[in-house]
């Protein structure tokens, strides 16, 4: 049965992230990403253009996973109870066997000698994002200067 152009980008977009997450953005070549996606190396220039393409496409999926992901948290109006449960939520998610670290913190540590990547834009974008989230949440607690507290965390 053949997979629809979207099936099948998501297919690559998942297994460029999972060998992304496991040996490192630049560690991983495009035979390697095509072979754990089940296409040929042609299809998968057919779907980007590039490596680097590949990299911000799959971080950008992955950020809105992350973002997603946010927004389902549950948020006490208590601020002991916000960030016990915050803090908890992060432990839980770093506890996962062979975890190697965030992927935006990776990409932009393998990569911070290319500071025009776009990856990194994506990286900043994410950070944005997150930082946004946990000062409404701090502002939803009544914790004072939220956005800086937010920045700390």
């Amino acid at each position: 049965m053949r997979r629809s152009r979207a099936q099948t980008r998501r297919n690559i977009l998942d297994a460029a992230y999972g060998l992304f997450w496991r040996q490192g953005f630049l560690r991983v070549s495009m035979d390697e990403i095509a072979a754990r996606a089940d296409i040929t190396k042609r299809a998968l220039y057919q779907h980007f253009r590039s490596k680097d393409d590949l990299i911000a496409a799959a971080l950008a999926h992955s950020s809105e996973l992350a973002i997603e992901r946010l927004r389902r948290f549950h948020r006490p109006a208590d601020r002991e109870q916000l960030i016990d449960s915050f803090c908890t939520g992060l432990t839980d998610w770093a506890a996962k066997p062979r975890w190697s670290g965030g992927g935006f913190t990776r990409v932009v540590v393998e990569l911070a000698d290319l500071r025009g990547h776009p990856a990194r834009a994506i990286a900043r974008q994410h950070k944005t994002a997150v930082e946004k989230w946990l000062a409404d949440a701090l502002a939803a607690a009544r914790i004072p200067s939220p956005r800086d507290r937010a920045q700390e965390v």
